[in-house]
């Protein structure tokens, strides 16, 4: 069997690695450099922190990958267990939070709901007298997203996988008779003998991003994937971060930070009521400055690390691929066409348990691993219920 996946970020590798050690052939198409899509561009957050049974499952199921990843794969990413610390202001999101821990833990987490008072006690640089509730979770934490993509690539290659960088796929074509047969995928990458590749596929899978709605189109399906940017800037807060602080979310003003080395910090945070589509091939990878003044303005009033005097050093923009309810699209959408795209910002810490799922799903033809179930595009026809509230 032979699989095209298309897109070289941290879910395609992971998918790539996974069907290529259960003994596929695998070809890798990435139009750009691997991770240059989103990968590179994240947060880097591991967390069994969500609000909806299958993403705390997906989570679960990952969480093994990124504890033992440098054994795995022989490469250290980081990986910096501090917990993740979510704030609720609203008496609404604190109600649900109560709801949510209890869920969490019952599938195996170790989530706590926390008293302001609580809080204060154990993060005392927290402004708690602004929040009502808090839940956090020793489980979670953050990793390095360029050395675990790293780390997939290399571990891909050496079970067979062909990657292809700087290799756009221009068109999918089913060939042979009704729904089932093998598909044609033309790429613009270069052939021995010159000119766009013909790659023939017993399985297409979609792990483009925010790219996979446009792929979605080349088989004739519409996936309600839109890409949208989101900014992060590296600042040198007034009081240095300690290594050891949560990766901290002020739930109802969509704000968070998280320490970097040597004190500094990652602030983010999506502000405004407008969030358009962006144009993935065309949008401005740079931090805006306004936006990172907000940033610093509402973490400091999430924490006072951050005050007048704390240093906006750098920053960037990358996308995430959003879906209306923030959770992916895992499913054979179509016979042959494996989807794993739509993450809404959670893909790289979900990319192992992803992986596992895409393999059963081209191999055994249903996933065992994780019930995905929920997460097949037709709920939002049906109205399938999922809603993910700890969104950042």
């Amino acid at each position: 069997m032979h699989v095209v996946v298309v897109g070289g970020g941290i879910v395609g590798l992971s998918c790539a690695y996974a069907l290529a050690d259960r003994g596929a052939a695998v070809t890798v198409c990435e139009s750009g450099t691997l991770g240059g899509g989103s990968t590179a561009r994240s947060a880097g957050g591991i967390r069994t922190q969500f609000s909806t049974r299958v993403n705390v499952e997906l989570s679960l199921s990952s969480l093994p990958v990124w504890e033992s990843f440098e054994e795995r794969f022989g490469v250290d990413i980081a990986y910096n267990r501090t917990g993740y610390l979510f704030l609720a202001r609203e008496s609404d999101t604190a109600d649900a939070f109560g709801e949510q821990v209890a869920m969490q833990n019952d599938c195996g987490a170790e989530s706590e709901l926390l008293s302001p008072a609580e809080v204060a006690e154990r993060w005392p640089h927290v402004r708690h007298e602004r929040f009502v509730a808090a839940t956090y979770s020793p489980l979670d934490g953050f990793a390095d997203p360029y050395l675990a993509l790293q780390g997939y690539a290399t571990a891909a290659r050496e079970a067979g996988v062909d990657i292809q960088t700087k290799t756009p796929v221009e068109s999918v074509e089913r060939v042979g008779s009704g729904s089932g047969g093998r598909f044609r995928v033309e790429t613009g990458g270069e052939s021995d003998e010159g000119g766009a590749e013909t790659l023939d596929a017993d399985y297409v899978v979609n792990a483009a991003g925010a790219w996979a709605g446009e792929v979605a189109a080349m088989v004739g399906l519409d996936l309600p994937i839109s890409p949208r940017r989101r900014q992060i800037a590296v600042v040198e807060p007034e009081t240095p971060v300690a290594d050891a602080e949560p990766l901290t979310i002020d739930l109802d003003t969509g704000s968070y930070f998280r320490p970097e080395r040597e004190g500094r910090a990652l602030v983010g945070g999506q502000f405004d009521e407008d969030d358009p589509d962006a144009d993935p091939d065309r949008f401005s990878e740079s931090m805006d400055l306004d936006w990172a003044v907000t940033a610093v303005e509402r973490a400091g009033d999430c924490a006072d690390y951050f005050g007048p005097e704390t240093r906006i050093v750098r920053g960037w923009a990358g996308l995430y691929a959003v879906t209306p309810d923030h959770h992916p699209i895992v499913e054979e959408s179509a016979p042959g066409v494996i989807t794993a795209a739509g993450f809404s910002g959670h893909g790289f810490q979900h990319a192992p348990a992803t992986g596992r799922v895409v393999a059963e799903l081209c191999l055994d033809g249903e996933a065992s691993h994780v019930d995905v179930s929920a997460l097949e595009s037709d709920r939002f026809e049906r109205g399938g219920g999922l809603a993910e509230r700890n969104v950042a």
